[in-house]
């Protein structure tokens, strides 16, 4: 189960389809090189999300998985 807790590298390595879904909330570009350390959460945070936000993430994520 995906939670907001996850790394980044896990959510990418354990759900290929996240890599798709953050690219288009502009949460990380993976593709780019952008480094891809730290939480979901985290992630989400350095882009100005709220807390609601992020819940919807992981519910949309976890749904999609």
């Amino acid at each position: 189960m995906i939670s907001k807790n996850i790394f980044i590298e896990n959510l990418v390595n354990d759900y290929p389809f996240s890599v798709r879904y953050l690219m288009e909330k502009g949460i990380k570009c993976v593709m780019c090189g952008e480094p891809i350390w730290g939480t979901l959460e985290e992630a989400a945070k350095e882009k100005s999300f709220s807390d609601e936000d992020i819940e919807g993430f992981v519910k949309e994520l976890n749904e999609m998985a």
